[in-house]
């Protein structure tokens, strides 16, 4: 005897035909099953009672129902009692199987009450499994009754079978196919596959020249008949750098041998992917099925769960939002797998083949996966089926099977620096020069290890010869293009210059329209690169402007323009996952008593909105800074338009916002720097001049060093430093050591002055060990590239900026 099953489900895109068989022989049995629909729209199915058919002819549906759940002490609810219905399902009938009766396989319409109303049910389609065509007997039993959850079930039996039994072609269990492509316990391991362990999890890497080192016969898993499931679902876990355009590699793919010709196949491209197929029939015409958008060739792990029936195919990521489409025509309901082989990350080629790491890939036939791995914990490696020696300790397996070439996704490279970008994230080069060895951070090479140096003896590296005067310059980064720096002009025309490092120098890149800047941000949201910058012309209505990194272009193009008032500086960082940027809003007209803004980033729009503002007296720099939970930002208040023996403020975010923390005593402050050194937490002001109403201009005045005091829970003073109208101070280390360098601008009589190297010596503080001449300066910037470490600083007064090398021993 057979039981056919057909499940229907309304807010789904998966119908389930499942055949099971009972070893009866010639006695009718009635096989009940409940189905049921909870709140969530959740689908779930259980069997429930199996009962005898005694006197076939008039058997009474119903009653066995109701018998049934009493026995199992069950509420069914009310079945619905039209005693027509009930009749016609009742009713012995032969039922042949062709084309011209097949109307018999649908049932009637049914009206049913789950909310007290009366609704429709659509009718249950008849499955598409291939019967014989052979005239049987059939007895055709509906069994339905209400329950919340909704309850539906429909059953045929068939009295006596007088032909070969049908089968489905595969188990309707989850298939491994990459378990299957493996060797078995025993055997060697191809030579052409590694295991690799990146971001704490293991996958399988092809390497080598040979791209079908994974795979196997399609009649391996097709046991029963030569044809792949019509409806079904696969799940793949795996972990890809960004594709270039026109890239396309195979995550597995089903081919006919004799022809070479693709029958089936999941495949890649850059930020897509696409299910490939190709109909029966002699002109093998291929469908192709492309879900855009996807960000799945971003160097991450992921899952996707891509399910198909009929016309529609849902594509599930990391246990997100489904994504469903409707194809023109529907899956192929035979497409024959026989003659094929089943590839595992190529299309039986070199090209095209999978360049990612595969830690999981499972056919499961006549259902959607997805219920079975969402809702996970760690969504982007939820596991259906994973083979074994993933699993494992690769050093000390847990299994008898071959151990395979291991590696964690790290190499360490020597010579010229590589580039550093996301796809390298992790990976180590080695200076043999320098003797260290660095890290890719995703963005730079960081320094992991290094023989102790300590700095010799600085040098004159480069002239700097800028469009006009720089007021500052921002040394930065851009993944995959190297090191760049933003030279803030005063100039107009032809504005502010973006330079590159290229050939052990800074050379003209880019240059950008700028209102007399006064100071370049660099900033990164969502893996996008930024440069805001602070204008400061007086024009109606003042602008600075946000550009943002054209990948394609490869330049920086306008973002976002915001409103500011002789700007001076911009600072931006991250807390709680939100971006921000806070401008220094120097002043209005003659009037410096006016508020600076914080914008805040939104993700939705992709433009900075104004957050909060804070009032402040000419504001000259912002500086924002962590210690432990709590995050601050300090202000550096310039002048009140009387006197600029004021003070500045430094805020903490308390309760969604920047309040008072501590207002600190300065001298016309024009910058602070936070640095830690061995635990303390220590901020240094510029003071540039002492101005007053009466008496003239001081220029030659103590900068000054605070700690953070965590008893106080203050900034105390501890070290002051004779600076001359000092506008910056750099932090920077070599080694194990620790400097400050200041910016001394003016004197009362020159700009021509000696900026000054000073070097941490603990109990003693900051002591002087090199002067550097300097003309008119304005910002220095600590920057490391292969061939050294190097200060760069700008001068206000003239076009030319220099760059130094610090020699090391």
């Amino acid at each position: 005897m057979f039981v056919l099953i057909v499940l229907q489900s309304n807010v789904g895109t998966i119908r389930a035909s499942l055949m099971l068989k009972l070893d009866v022989a010639d006695v009718a049995q009635l096989v009940i099953f409940i189905r049921g629909v909870d709140e969530t729209l959740n689908v779930t199915e259980e069997f429930f009672e199996l009962v005898l058919v005694t006197d076939s002819p008039g058997f009474d549906t119903r009653a066995a129902v109701e018998v049934s759940c009493d026995q199992q002490q069950t509420q069914c609810g009310d079945i619905i009692s039209d005693s027509a219905e009930m009749r016609s399902w009742n009713r012995l009938t032969d039922v042949s199987l062709n084309k011209k009766e097949e109307d018999l396989f649908h049932p009637p319409e049914l009206r049913i009450r789950p909310t007290g109303k009366w609704r429709q049910v659509k009718q249950v389609k008849k499955s598409t499994a291939e019967v014989e065509s052979n005239r049987r007997r059939w007895w055709y039993a509906g069994v339905m009754w209400e329950r919340r959850p909704l309850l539906l079930t429909w059953v045929l039996l068939a009295l006596t079978v007088r032909s070969q039994s049908w089968k489905p072609c595969t188990d309707l269990l989850p298939i491994d196919l990459l378990a299957k492509a493996l060797p078995r316990p025993g055997e060697a391991p191809p030579t052409q596959v590694q295991m690799v362990q990146s971001r704490g999890s293991r996958g399988l890497r092809l390497s080598g020249a040979v791209a079908t080192a994974l795979s196997f016969p399609a009649s391996q898993i097709f046991t029963n008949c030569d044809y792949f499931p019509a409806e079904f679902s696969l799940v793949a876990t795996f972990k890809i750098p960004r594709l270039t355009q026109k890239r396309n590699e195979y995550i597995f793919s089903v081919v006919e041998e004799e022809a070479d010709s693709l029958l089936l196949g999941l495949r890649l491209s850059e930020n897509r992917l696409h299910l490939l197929s190709s109909a029966p029939g002699a002109g093998r015409n291929r469908n192709r099925l492309s879900f855009n958008e996807v960000g799945l060739d971003d160097n991450r792990w992921h899952t996707v769960v891509l399910a198909v029936t009929g016309p529609y195919a849902t594509l599930t990521v990391d246990c997100g939002l489904p994504l469903e489409l409707k194809q023109v025509r529907s899956f192929p309901s035979t497409l024959s797998t026989r003659g094929s082989r089943l590839f595992i990350g190529s299309r039986r080629r070199w090209r095209g083949r999978f360049s990612g790491l595969l830690r999981q890939l499972v056919l499961l036939p006549g259902s959607d996966a997805s219920p079975r791995l969402c809702p996970n914990s760690d969504p982007s490696l939820a596991e259906l089926s994973v083979p074994q020696v993933l699993r494992s300790t690769p050093l000390q397996p847990d299994h008898n099977g071959p151990e395979y070439p291991y590696e964690a996704e790290a190499r360490v490279t020597l010579g010229n620096p590589p580039p550093c970008s996301r796809a390298e994230q992790g990976q180590l080069w080695f200076n043999a020069q320098r003797k260290a060895l660095f890290i890719c951070d995703g963005l730079t090479w960081t320094t992991l290890l290094m023989k102790q140096q300590r700095l010799d003896y600085v040098e004159d590296y480069q002239d700097l010869y800028t469009s006009s005067e720089t007021f500052d310059v921002e040394v930065f980064s851009i993944p995959s293009e190297g090191l760049f720096m933003a030279a803030a002009n005063r100039d107009s025309r032809p504005g502010s210059g973006v330079y590159k490092w290229t050939d052990g120098s800074f050379q003209l890149y880019q240059n950008i329209s700028t209102q007399e800047a006064r100071a370049w941000k660099h900033f990164t949201i969502d893996e996008k690169i930024f440069l805001v910058v602070a204008n400061s012309r007086e024009l109606e209505p003042e602008l600075s402007v946000i550009y943002r990194w054209n990948r394609r272009r490869r330049r920086f193009v306008r973002h976002q323009t915001l409103q500011t008032h002789a700007a001076l500086d911009w600072e931006a960082f991250t807390m709680h996952n939100h971006s921000f940027l806070v401008v220094a809003n120097h002043r209005r007209d003659s009037n410096h008593n006016i508020h600076s803004v914080i914008y805040r980033w939104n993700p939705n729009t992709k433009l900075f909105e104004v957050n909060q503002t804070l009032s402040t007296s000419g504001a000259y720099d912002w500086e924002f800074f962590t210690v432990g939970p709590y995050h601050f930002l300090a202000v550096a208040n310039t002048f009140d338009g009387q006197t600029t023996t004021i003070s500045s403020t430094v805020y903490v975010w308390l309760d969604g916002r920047f309040q008072t923390f501590q207002n600190i005593p300065t001298v016309g402050a024009t910058d602070w720097e936070t640095f830690q050194i061995d635990g303390r937490f220590f901020l240094a002001v510029a003071n540039s001049q002492k101005v007053s109403e009466r008496g003239p201009s001081l220029y030659s005045i103590n900068s000054t060093v605070y700690e953070l005091n965590t008893l106080t829970q203050t900034f105390i003073r501890f070290q002051d430093i004779l600076t001359h109208s000092a506008v910056d101070w750099e932090f920077f280390t070599i080694g194990d050591e620790k400097f400050l360098v200041v910016a001394n601008s003016h004197d009362g009589s020159s700009y021509s002055l000696n900026s000054v190297v000073y070097r941490w010596q603990g109990y003693e503080g900051f002591v002087p060990v090199h002067s550097l001449p300097t003309f008119g300066c304005r910002d220095w910037e600590h920057f490391s590239t292969s061939e050294g470490s190097f200060l760069v600083y700008s001068s206000a007064t003239s076009r030319l900026s220099k760059v130094f090398k610090l020699r090391t021993y």
